[in-house]
């Protein structure tokens, strides 16, 4: 094989749609853009969220208590998940994401009750519901808050 031979699959490059190329094109003239109006001429168009003038969606629903905007959320996880890993395993936030119990956790990992846990595990991680603790501690197992 050379690098003259090489061609890509069958069906993945398609050809790009020219726009205003004439008639036949069937992109031609007004180029897929209508009759005048604001969306028709160069640069047009609305922003986000704009409602032709009307009071915007986003500012006509009351606001709602407080919204933390630096707020850094922790992944939950339940305690039934921990089941998978064998007895005296450390199961920590990294271990977690290699395994593919959890996709990735930017902030750390909460531990929630939810469920049944048979294994002696120690588990670190951010934090624990109460019920979560006494379920891992009931197994025989650890909880480490990192």
């Amino acid at each position: 094989m050379k690098l003259s031979e090489l061609s890509p699959a069958p069906g993945s490059v398609k050809e790009t749609k020219r726009k205003g190329r004439g008639i036949g094109s069937g992109n031609g003239k007004t180029g897929g853009r209508g009759h005048k109006g604001q969306k028709a001429r160069s640069g047009g168009g609305v922003r986000v969220g704009f409602e032709g003038g009307q009071m915007p969606l986003a500012r006509r629903i009351p606001k709602r208590g407080f919204n933390n905007i630096f707020a850094k959320p922790l992944t939950s996880l339940n305690v039934a998940a921990l089941n998978r890993f064998e007895d005296g395993t450390v199961v920590d936030a990294e271990l977690l994401v290699n395994s593919g119990v959890i996709s990735n956790c930017p902030y750390g990992v909460k531990i929630l009750g939810q469920g049944d846990l048979s294994k002696n595990l120690t588990v670190r991680a951010s934090a624990f519901s109460e019920a979560a603790k006494q379920k891992i501690e009931a197994a025989g197992g650890k909880a480490e808050v990192i």
